[in-house]
């Protein structure tokens, strides 16, 4: 009975962890108000993209949402895109969880009286809990908002403005980190 209770108390225990750890990408399809990128066409050139990740790195929420502006611009046969409006949003907050695995083994007394007389009978019990928690943290939502102008040929003399196949090249690596 015991060794059976162990082995269902170790998978439970791994099941938890490993649905912990697994964890989707954060460059993805944003689905809903969820996480990820989304564009909006605006005109027949210009977007505007948001990216939204759970992070405390605004750094990457901001290439991440570039890097969107680059594919939306090599999708819709364009060379290049200039950022005319940039926004950032943080969203932050403490969350202190809780966590702990516990197993204990009690016993059950019970007390039968009748007209001959009384009998004591004990009964073990096993109760298992489990509650995860990774210690406190903050937890922070970034969203990375771009309005982009999309080009083709000579790429303006402006810091605003990125070589879409460039960029591309140079942040889609950023995204087989995560």
């Amino acid at each position: 009975m015991m060794n059976s209770l162990n082995r269902l108390v170790l998978t439970l225990i791994s099941v938890i962890l490993i649905s912990a750890c697994a964890s989707q990408p954060a460059y993805r399809p944003a689905k809903d108000n969820g996480f990820g990128y989304k564009e909006v066409k605006l005109t027949q050139d210009k977007y505007r993209v948001h990216f939204k990740h759970r992070s405390d790195d605004r750094a990457q929420a901001m290439n991440l949402a570039l890097l969107r502006a680059a594919e939306i611009t090599k999708l819709n046969d364009y060379d290049w895109f200039v950022v005319t409006n940039r926004e950032t949003i943080i969203d932050k907050e403490r969350v202190s969880p809780q966590s702990g695995v516990s197993v204990g083994r009690n016993h059950n007394v019970y007390r039968e009286c009748g007209l001959l007389g009384c009998r004591t009978r004990s009964e073990p019990t096993t109760s298992v809990g489990v509650n995860m928690s990774f210690g406190d943290r903050d937890k922070s939502e970034i969203e990375s908002i771009l309005e982009v102008k999309l080009g083709k040929g000579e790429l303006p003399d402006n810091d605003q403005a990125y070589l879409a196949s460039e960029l591309y090249n140079n942040l889609m690596p950023l995204t087989k980190d995560e």
